[in-house]
């Protein structure tokens, strides 16, 4: 039989691609090839958001980071169930408190119940003598502690080198500390208003079905907003609501399946108590902390990745950039912030660069940073409370040789002890080639630098 196939059908063939091969390109692009994607489409947005949130969760610094705040949280749980009820004892709502616990953290009951003795303890003894300045020292040591190690992990998170100020942090988490039992108080009395008042009033009858949900509802919009709070307000930086909001409403959903799920676990339990005894609720409470900050974690990544979407690059903890790279978009952030003082144009915020520009954000903050600690740039506070970059040098004497000599100089050179003893010889060699390289580059002043993407004033 006659071959009939002709040019034409075998071409329209190869440019056909199978079910597969269209499969395989697709799930390419969904885990990796995204990252460098840089339209604005929401597609494409949304793809970002799903790959991160799936990093983020398989991320082994973010499980460590979980893990350690895990520990703090076991050391600090007794001071601060401690203070919390002695300023519910204070205004007489203990009672409150405790309904209030066990409602929020239903799959925690026997813990709580356990530890809520050690509350009432700590605080008869820290009534007595000498004990009463210790205990509320230590008291707020670990509170303190722990609030400063989640503070660290979100700036870290969010490429922060600036920690707030030791007073900031004192005024800032003991408000935290007050303002936490009187919220959760205030709750209770509006559950209680709402069930009790309404409920019992002919008058309110067509509101009980509202009232009901709205009761069902309280423990997610109470976990919504402490989300929120904690992604808008923690980092050192000036964080977008909509976006802290946005990753609140998705962990406030991940935190109640996670309650449902350790709820719905509790048939299991028994096989611990075999094990564990009456200590059998210390392994479940573990994996409980652990999950719970991991998914606060995994909010302040998506929350960073929201705002910063679109010159975020998930890739830069695992793809490390050339030293030529890095040299080059150097120079053009100093370019950038030379050229935009030299105009008497308002300083930029290293987010602004990194958008206006078309830089990642991490390397961006990375640079900046770098250059700060070179003495070459100084942070502004602006109008809108971001931090700007300035140049802290002349910009009409500042040279492309003068930011080579001091990034290269910055940081420690006495390093290897008699190292210029041992290599004297070796060293003025390489200074003497490196002084005529340095020489040529001193001749290009850094305003010559060309930029292809002007920002608008």
């Amino acid at each position: 039989m006659a071959d009939t196939t002709t040019d034409k059908d075998t071409d329209k063939g190869k440019g056909k691609k199978s079910l597969g091969q269209r499969l395989s390109a697709w799930g390419h692009y969904v885990a990796s090839g995204v990252w460098d994607d840089t339209s604005t489409k929401t597609k494409v947005k949304v793809i970002k958001v799903i790959n991160l949130s799936f990093r983020s969760f398989m991320d082994r610094d973010l499980q460590t980071k979980s893990m350690a705040l895990t520990f703090s949280t076991v050391l600090a749980i007794v001071p601060a169930f401690a203070m919390l009820f002695a300023i519910g004892r204070g205004f007489g709502f203990q009672n409150l408190l405790e309904e209030q616990l066990f409602l929020n953290f239903p799959a925690q009951k026997n813990f709580i119940s356990f530890a809520l003795k050690f509350v009432d303890s700590y605080l008869n003894e820290a009534s007595q003598g000498v004990f009463v300045g210790v205990g509320l020292i230590f008291l707020l040591y670990t509170m303190i502690s722990l609030l400063s190690d989640i503070e660290t992990a979100f700036n870290q998170i969010w490429d922060i080198k600036k920690d707030r100020s030791i007073m900031q942090k004192v005024t800032d988490y003991i408000a935290i500390c007050l303002l936490v039992p009187i919220m959760m108080i205030c709750s209770s009395g509006l559950s209680i208003f709402m069930s009790t008042t309404l409920q019992g009033n002919d008058h309110f009858k067509f509101l009980t079905p509202l009232v009901n949900v709205g009761l069902e509802a309280s423990p997610f919009v109470l976990a919504f907003l402490a989300f929120s709070i904690s992604f808008c307000m923690i980092p050192n930086t000036k964080v977008k609501f909509k976006y802290a909001a946005t990753s609140g409403a998705i962990c406030a959903v991940i935190f109640q399946i996670l309650q449902m799920l350790f709820l719905s676990g509790q048939l299991y339990v028994s096989k611990y108590n075999a094990i564990y005894g009456s200590f059998s609720f210390l392994p479940l409470l573990l994996i409980w902390l652990q999950l719970s900050w991991l998914i606060l974690l995994f909010g302040c990544v998506l929350t960073y990745s929201l705002q910063n979407i679109f010159a975020f690059n998930f890739l830069d903890n695992s793809v490390l950039p050339s030293r030529s790279l890095e040299t080059k978009v150097m120079l053009i952030i100093m370019a950038i912030i030379a050229k935009r003082f030299h105009a008497e144009q308002p300083p930029l915020s290293p987010q602004e660069i990194s958008v206006g520009y078309n830089l990642p954000i991490r390397m961006v903050n990375r640079l900046c940073d770098k250059l700060r600690k070179a003495g070459l740039i100084n942070l502004v506070v602006k109008e809108d409370d971001q931090t700007g970059v300035t140049p802290a040098l002349d910009t009409d004497e500042l040279t492309v040789g003068n930011i080579f000599k001091r990034i290269e100089n910055e940081g420690n050179s006495t390093y290897i002890p008699r190292f210029n003893e041992i290599y004297s010889e070796t060293i003025k060699t390489l200074d003497s080639w490196f002084g005529k390289c340095y020489a040529d580059l001193d001749k290009i002043p850094l305003r010559e630098i060309p930029l292809g993407n002007e920002v608008p004033a």
